[in-house]
């Protein structure tokens, strides 16, 4: 905004976000200040977010990895702890390597690994046409292409025997928790995108049965996971020949499985 907010209206606006239980009142205002051009576009963003829109879809972006991902309502928000997932991934690229962002929702993971490793060809595929739209604004101006379609239906055939990197951010919630989760992610993100099955492994089942056939010698697969499916997760890539091992962040409380084949 400009000019700069008033003192009253600020504290108001703190007030008003923090009575409606957002926790980080004070950084989320300064958010929207910057985000609203007027104050008639202010008060539309906060009635927004008080009545429990996503942050990220009022402001219209979320930061992840150091990258300011664009994130359109409908669309499932990007996690902060899986830039401890794409963080691997970008470690396990080397330059030019060959990379999918499979069920990439807004494609953070795409824009990271083009912006991250040079020379990277990277593809990345969700199955929700809002989604496909919006990681294209994140992938493609970086030099990336996005396919819409079913996991690995979309991607090109000259991939097969190709990919070095393969991040699969798949749901893994159970279904029968789904209605547990914060109504910022129930009400407003995609049930594709959250619900992993009865046992939260249903979509991780599918795509280790296809995995190795994309994967180059050598290649890896990482998937982010819940601490207390990380052994079933290992169970069902080594199922499917690959060569699973856990990893684990304390500091994002993330669970990662890289899983290579040989």
């Amino acid at each position: 905004m400009s000019p700069a907010p008033s003192l009253p209206l600020r504290s108001a606006t703190v007030s008003r976000l923090r009575a409606a239980g957002c926790v980080f009142a004070e950084d989320e205002a300064e958010l929207l200040f910057g985000a609203a051009d007027s104050a008639l576009e202010l008060g539309t963003m906060v009635e927004r977010r008080v009545a429990g829109l996503p942050l990220e879809h009022v402001v219209g972006w979320a930061a992840f990895a150091g990258l300011r991902i664009a994130v359109d309502p409908g669309v499932f928000v990007p996690r902060r702890r899986t830039e401890f997932l794409v963080a691997r991934a970008v470690g396990l690229a080397g330059d030019g390597a060959v990379c999918v962002d499979l069920c990439c929702g807004s494609g953070a993971a795409g824009a990271v690994l083009l912006s991250a490793v040079a020379g990277a060809e990277v593809h990345a595929c969700d199955i929700e046409p809002a989604a496909v739209r919006c990681a294209r604004r994140n992938v493609e101006p970086l030099g990336g292409r996005v396919h819409e379609g079913d996991l690995f239906a979309p991607l090109p055939e000259g991939l097969r025997g190709r990919v070095e990197v393969l991040v699969a951010n798949v749901p893994y919630v159970p279904s029968g928790e789904v209605a547990l989760l914060p109504s910022e992610a129930r009400d407003h993100e995609p049930l594709v995108a959250l619900d992993g099955g009865a046992d939260g492994l249903e979509v991780l089942r599918r795509v280790a049965a296809k995995a190795a056939g994309w994967l180059a010698p050598g290649g890896h697969l990482l998937v982010e996971t819940s601490e207390r499916q990380a052994g079933q997760a290992v169970a069902v890539l080594a199922g499917h020949g690959l060569s699973p091992r856990v990893e684990v962040s304390e500091e994002w409380y993330a669970t990662v499985v890289v899983a290579t084949r040989g």
